[in-house]
């Protein structure tokens, strides 16, 4: 009786959600520096013949940055829900392992390593063109990726893991630093823009190859719910229920590795939502179960995401806050509120 009670309230706070994120999805496509009608809206995107600038303007830009927040918010809040499981921290997000920072790296070799090597990265610029930023990060992310890879077959501490990946994160910082010292005042300022994020700039022929990675990583994430929920009790219970840590460690890694390592290639790094976005479905939903949990940070991450875009945009006049400060002025006070209100912050992996 009480677990078709719980499903009946899951139900309803999941189809709240839902509406909720359908509601600022549209908000999203509504509001900018061009004041569209509400009903306007609705007849581009059902094909209807209307002002030609609309047309273009909620096509070709509005829609793809909405749909890149979805992804962004859905597959950030996953891979933190996953780091939290896997590490038993409740501050762990998904660049915990130095995979954005491996795209950091990526990006500053090649806006910046142009200073040291003019002639090598001069020619891969000019060769990728407009995807090289792009294919710069995934290479850097790639690279971190196969380290911790490496190191998770060695070492069977989930804690230790989440120390090299902290380090491998502070030796790409390193590296990065090193750069801009050497760099010029126009390079640092276009590696320095990278990093505010940006939803804006994914088109629909990046959109193309950004979102089936981020699907099929979305798609490992689900496939863990049953290894994640064992996990919450320890990795002996897991192994006691023929679970393989190993293999769901290296799992989560792929999966926080596709997810966070393509969307930070394509937006720059947008901190916070993976680490505040699990809080608050846990919070919600008082349970620790990633059955429920997943689907919830998938719709409570995409509509925090579409709500911080929308919030960007409050300047007006063509100006637009970054997406990562909003993020983080968002995501930095939802931490420390759900610590603080929590009594035993790790009562909540434990259900």
């Amino acid at each position: 009786m009480l677990l078709n009670k719980n499903g009946r309230l899951f139900s309803l706070i999941f189809g709240i959600i839902f509406i909720l994120v359908c509601g600022v999805f549209l908000l999203d496509l509504i509001y900018g520096s061009v004041s569209i009608p509400f009903n306007k809206v609705f007849s581009i995107l059902s094909g209807a013949d209307v002002k030609t600038s609309w047309n273009y303007i909620i096509l070709n830009f509005r829609l793809p940055k909405a749909l890149t927040a979805i992804f962004v918010g859905a597959g950030l809040s996953v891979t933190g829900l996953m780091m939290q499981t896997l590490f038993r921290n409740p501050l762990a997000g998904p660049y915990v392992l130095g995979i954005s920072a491996g795209a950091s790296l990526g990006v500053a070799l090649m806006v910046m390593a142009s200073a040291i090597l003019p002639v090598a990265f001069g020619v891969i610029a000019s060769f990728l063109g407009s995807w090289a930023l792009v294919v710069a990060a995934i290479a850097g992310a790639s690279l971190v990726f196969m380290l911790v890879a490496l190191a998770s077959l060695k070492i069977s501490d989930s804690v230790s893991l989440l120390i090299i990946g902290i380090m491998f994160g502070s030796i790409t910082g390193a590296v990065v630093n090193i750069l801009q010292y050497f760099s010029d005042p126009e390079q640092i300022q276009s590696f320095i823009v990278w990093t505010f994020g940006s939803l804006a700039g994914v088109s629909w022929s990046e959109m193309k190859v950004m979102a089936p990675i981020v699907f099929v990583g979305l798609i490992i994430a689900f496939f863990l719910i049953k290894p994640l929920d064992a996990l919450l009790l320890g990795e002996n219970y897991a192994r006691g229920v023929g679970i393989s840590v190993n293999r769901t460690r290296i799992a989560v890694i792929i999966s926080t590795a596709l997810i966070a390592g393509t969307l930070t290639a394509f937006t720059g790094p947008i901190a916070f939502v993976g680490v505040a976005v699990p809080h608050i479905a846990r919070s919600i939903f008082r349970t620790a179960s990633h059955k429920v949990l997943m689907p919830a940070v998938v719709l409570i991450g995409a509509a925090i995401m579409l709500a911080c875009d929308i919030i960007s945009q409050i300047p007006g006049n063509q100006n637009t806050l970054p997406i990562n400060s909003v993020t983080a002025l968002f995501g930095g006070p939802v931490v420390i509120w759900v610590i603080m209100r929590s009594r035993n912050v790790k009562a909540s992996f434990a259900g």
